[in-house]
């Protein structure tokens, strides 16, 4: 798992300094959707921390948002109707996969996700997506140690808005990224919800804000 955080050992401040700014998850903006301008095959799904919206095009999954997120897109037409989701055979039965999954991880009968992805991002959103894809069930990482696995160590800030822009949430799995210093800095779902899921993984946190702190920060596991 690696070393713990020790929030006493890391950007301790001087006398008269003030503490490090923690970067934050970029500031989200509303789904930009497909490259080519198509509409995926949309469907809410009921979870404990409220419904999420999942998205499919070409047998991949491509977004996945809880659904007062500011970033979710609003569901088509044929979506909200009776008649079933737009998109083909492959679109359904991967939404059919991923609300399958989801409903299990939150259950506590999985810890990781094999749906197919495909998160449309810039070539440097990519690589932060696929580093944190990495980060397995029940560990953290500070943004500091993922810009050094993305292979961009003085790009904190860069990596925290890649964050931030992650389309897919949970099954790449952003929520699982906190401060040098334990803390929660932020989450598109909002930090109660970040709260609640690092809880489901093991790591209680004293409160839902920005700053709020992992209770056993020597505890915290990292993986490097």
């Amino acid at each position: 798992m690696g070393e713990p955080i020790d929030p006493a050992a890391k950007r301790r401040p001087g006398p008269g300094r003030r503490p490090a700014a923690q970067p934050r998850a970029g500031r989200r903006k509303g789904w930009r959707g497909l490259p080519d301008g198509r509409v995926p095959a949309m469907r809410d799904t009921p979870t404990p921390l409220g419904p999420m919206r999942l998205a499919a095009c070409d047998g991949t999954l491509v977004g996945a948002w809880f659904v007062d997120q500011a970033d979710a897109p609003p569901l088509p037409a044929a979506a909200t109707q009776a008649a079933p989701e737009h998109g083909g055979d492959a679109d359904h039965a991967v939404l059919d996969q991923a609300e399958s999954q989801l409903q299990a991880w939150f259950r506590g009968e999985r810890t990781a996700f094999d749906v197919p992805l495909a998160a449309h991002g810039t070539p440097f959103q990519q690589s932060v997506w696929r580093v944190l894809c990495e980060v397995p069930f029940g560990a953290v990482i500070s943004y500091g140690r993922l810009a050094a696995r993305v292979g961009r160590p003085r790009a904190v800030r860069a990596v925290a808005q890649a964050v931030g822009a992650n389309p897919i949430s949970l099954f790449i799995p952003c929520h699982r990224i906190v401060g040098h210093d334990t803390s929660l800095t932020g989450f598109g779902g909002g930090l109660m919800r970040k709260r609640a899921l690092l809880a489901h993984e093991g790591h209680p946190y004293a409160g839902e804000q920005a700053r709020s702190r992992y209770v056993h920060p020597g505890q915290l596991p990292l993986d490097l």
